[in-house]
């Protein structure tokens, strides 16, 4: 009988486990788990500390007893692999005082990725500071929440978790400072998508710090001191400051590892080493845009890479393509959702690329309670290649993206995006949804029927002479504008077009993009020469204030 063993359950190792025996039921599966619970909801975690998922149980899975029953699965938690011997093909096995060797035919290691705890004074002294990554984490937080009833608490590191964690900590009532090193929340996104975010976070009384840091704790970890010599004063300290690959049993036995650490695999998630296999957190996998590799912390690959494996050994077809980074978060009313790589990315790696926002709705904006989502993507404007997109907004961001992860993971391009075929009643979606119309803005671009620049250019084709013209209406312009436009209405450009210079440039402006488009088409076939500013006033107003 072959024997298959599994270090690591949860995403990838569970998967592996409940795939294989689906395939073969004769094998002897064993999965080794060093903490208590070997197939938990860790992306729950942070909702059962406001109470949103209240009871303990829902964020168990699945139990060894529950696993045996249905899936004759041997699953030994409170173990802990502490060394390979691949000559022999055997692991070394801690469980209690006990030691013991244990065979295998097919090795697979799911061992996940741990918090970064960066090394700041006076962080041994500190009584009040958690990481979360398990359930026995989120115990250690609910305990003190419940036992000591603190008033306030720092959220360290401004990505996913940590914002997770920070709604839900003042959502139990605490008053919630975050501080993140990046120039802002969610460094994942860009930065005028994350100041949607940014501007929920205050608006529902949290205090934020961006481009400031964490150097020092003292009094036990109740006082935090920054790199700006500020001091914050808390009761309790969340890190989330990043993951690092557990790599520590594939280093030590000789297995290949690559950037950050990370797991080597191959195709077939096979390591350096014969018959042992790598998923999950840990490995490096195929960026599929880039062809590069790159490290993809997330619960969806993970699933994906453990049923794969166990095909594999199988000996089934399969191939690792590699991840993409689809992800989303919610921050109280608003949820941002990305997936694709980022403008930073893209100007790092020395892309050529064109960006549009498109401002839509999430249903049709007749219909009672219709909402923004605010959509920017980008995409190569000579092949139409898209290379990512991010999206924000109250409702209906997850639709949107994951639509557009499909058509990116399906090498569609941005000529693709008009044709696609929508489900549309007014409840639901509108006749000509943010993704249609963000396709139709990009063909613009590609075709030259129009051209755009973005907010960070602003300065530079100010300084350059440009003349600046918003065609909002009057009162529109006058509760607020971007200073140095003047103001000429849409309605009026025909008649008042005789006022603008045809030897200067001009960039027209206005709410969101859709009339300043309607007025450089206009302008442009009369021999003016035109561009647009990409997401207009909403855009400017809100990374500006």
């Amino acid at each position: 009988m072959k024997r298959t063993v599994i270090i690591g359950g949860v995403a990838g190792g569970m998967s592996a486990a409940t795939r294989l025996r689906r395939l073969d039921e004769q094998q002897e599966i064993i999965i080794i788990e060093k903490g208590p619970y070997v197939s938990f909801a860790n992306c729950g975690l942070p909702y059962y500390v406001s109470g949103e998922i209240s009871d303990r149980q829902q964020l168990l899975v699945q139990t060894p007893e529950s696993l045996k029953a249905r899936f004759n699965l041997d699953v030994r938690p409170f173990s802990e692999a502490t060394k390979i011997d691949a000559s022999n093909k055997q692991v070394t096995i801690k469980h209690k005082e006990e030691t013991y060797a244990l065979s295998y035919d097919h090795l697979i290691l799911s061992p996940g990725a741990k918090p970064f705890v960066p090394p700041l004074k006076g962080l041994e002294e500190a009584e009040n500071v958690f990481t979360l990554r398990n359930v026995p984490d989120v115990d250690q937080i609910m305990a003190t929440l419940d036992e000591q009833q603190p008033k306030k608490a720092v959220v360290v590191g401004a990505g996913f978790i940590g914002l997770e964690m920070a709604e839900n900590l003042a959502k139990k009532g605490l008053e919630v400072t975050i501080v993140e090193m990046a120039s802002h929340v969610l460094p994942t996104v860009d930065e005028e998508m994350a100041a949607f975010i940014h501007n929920e976070l205050v608006a529902n009384g949290l205090t934020v710090y961006t481009e400031k840091g964490v150097v020092e704790m003292t009094d036990k970890g109740r006082t935090l001191i920054l790199n700006t010599g500020e001091t914050i004063e808390t009761d309790m300290v969340i890190l989330s400051v990043g993951v690092r690959p557990e790599n520590g049993l594939a280093e030590s036995a000789g297995i290949q590892l690559g950037m950050r650490g990370g797991i080597l695999v191959d195709d077939n998630y096979e390591t350096s080493v014969k018959d042992i296999y790598a998923v999950g957190d840990a490995i490096i996998v195929t960026n599929q845009i880039t062809n590069e590799d790159t490290m993809i912390a997330l619960a969806s690959p993970a699933n994906r890479q453990g049923r794969q494996v166990a095909d594999v050994i199988a000996g089934m077809n399969r191939k690792n393509k590699g991840s993409i980074g689809t992800a989303i978060v919610r921050v109280f009313n608003q949820s941002i959702a990305s997936t694709g790589l980022t403008e930073k990315q893209l100007t790092d790696l020395g892309y050529e690329f064109s960006i549009v926002h498109i401002d839509g709705k999430n249903h049709a904006g007749y219909y009672p309670n219709a909402s923004m989502v605010f959509l920017k993507l980008l995409f190569n404007a000579k092949t139409g290649e898209i290379y990512g997109a991010q999206a924000v907004g109250a409702d209906g961001v997850d639709k949107r993206i994951d639509i557009l992860a499909t058509a990116i993971k399906g090498q569609l391009g941005v000529e693709d995006l008009p044709e696609l075929e929508l489900t549309y009643a007014p409840p639901f979606g509108s006749a000509k949804d943010v993704v249609n119309m963000a396709g139709y803005a990009a063909l613009n671009i590609m075709e030259g029927v129009a051209e755009n620049i973005q907010l960070h250019e602003l300065d530079s084709v100010r300084e350059s002479g440009a003349l600046l013209v918003d065609v909002r209406t009057e009162a529109e312009f006058n509760r607020g504008n971007i200073t140095g436009f003047i103001n000429l209405p849409l309605n009026d450009l025909r008649e008042r077009m005789t006022e603008l210079p045809k030897d200067k440039e001009i960039v027209l402006s206005c709410h969101s993009g859709q009339r300043s488009y309607i007025a450089a088409r206009m302008l442009t076939q009369y021999g003016y020469k035109i561009k647009n500013l990409d997401g207009s006033y909403l855009l400017y107003q809100t990374v500006n204030g």
